[in-house]
């Protein structure tokens, strides 16, 4: 019997609590919207639910209004990784805001593929 192909589905997504780097516990939703108070500390995202997909790989890519990193150039978006380490697996794929607020205002574009194909996607404006 051939292995079956993972399941995704976007679990919820807007507002949530503070991430806390030492639990793997998915934080709490706050509140479900995807337009976002620039405030910062503020995190926002989605959490996607995948079934039957352990051992595999999904790609994710965090796309943002353009801002300038440390050294004065444009930031590119964020790309990663995320292995998917159990058959009911949820990942967060999120983002804190932080200072300077002016230049983070605009259109956030999170999207997560799997195997060149996007599976899961979702715009959040912060204003």
């Amino acid at each position: 019997m051939g292995k079956r192909r993972p399941e995704f589905r976007m679990y919820s997504y807007g507002k949530y609590s503070k991430w806390d780097r030492e639990s793997r516990e998915i934080q709490k939703l706050l509140d479900f919207t995807t337009e976002i108070e620039a405030e910062t500390g503020t995190e926002f995202g989605y959490v996607l639910h995948i079934k039957n997909g352990k051992g595999e790989t999904i790609e994710f890519t965090i796309d943002h209004p353009p801002f300038k990193n440390i050294h004065g150039e444009p930031e590119p978006p964020f790309p990663g990784e995320q292995f998917i380490r159990t058959n009911d697996f949820k990942f967060y794929l999120g983002d804190c805001v932080w200072e300077p607020l002016e230049d983070k205002l605009g259109k956030w574009e999170l999207s997560a593929c799997y195997r060149g194909q996007m599976v899961a996607q979702k715009i959040f404006i912060l204003k």
